[in-house]
């Protein structure tokens, strides 16, 4: 729980710094949003934030000076994904939720904690996520069937 604790607020200070300098409130993704949205450990290794597409389109450097400015480096232009140290972050698109897995990005759940203010999806939303991504080819082999693990245990949860 150590790593998802020190994941989790580095979250929240990029964030804050999304917040404040871009007016972007981001959307915790990936297995530390679902680790955050269910109390359940899913050993999170990196922090994955979706924005608004413009910040990856049209004012991508704008994203990445910001980024820079944290003291993260660019280190996959193709998956967004920089590095501090130890920290990965990955940066995808709010407006894919909708398309990918049938995920209405206008009704997620604001969080209000430390300063930062985010987007979580619920239970049920990662249910559509991951039962999209375990359909995805090039999901599947980059996370080794992890998707299909991670909705084994998101079943047997209640539904909030």
């Amino acid at each position: 729980m150590a790593k998802e604790a020190d994941l989790y607020n580095e979250f929240l200070a990029v964030a804050t710094f999304l917040n404040r300098r871009l007016t972007i409130t981001p959307v915790l993704y990936g297995s530390l949003g679902l680790t955050k949205a269910t109390h359940v450990d899913f050993a999170p290794q990196d922090i994955d934030i979706l924005v608004p597409l413009l910040f990856l389109e049209e004012k991508w450097d704008v994203l990445k000076a910001v980024m820079e400015e944290l003291g993260y480096l660019l280190i996959d232009m193709d998956e967004h994904e920089f590095q501090k140290e130890d920290n990965k972050i990955g940066f995808s698109f709010i407006e894919d939720l909708k398309g990918f897995a049938g995920v209405d990005d206008q009704a997620l759940t604001l969080v209000e904690e430390e300063g930062a203010s985010y987007y979580r999806l619920s239970l049920a939303d990662y249910i559509k996520v991951y039962q999209r991504s375990s359909q995805d080819g090039y999901r599947r082999t980059k996370n080794d069937q992890k998707d299909l693990e991670k909705l084994k245990i998101l079943y047997q949860l209640p539904l909030e």
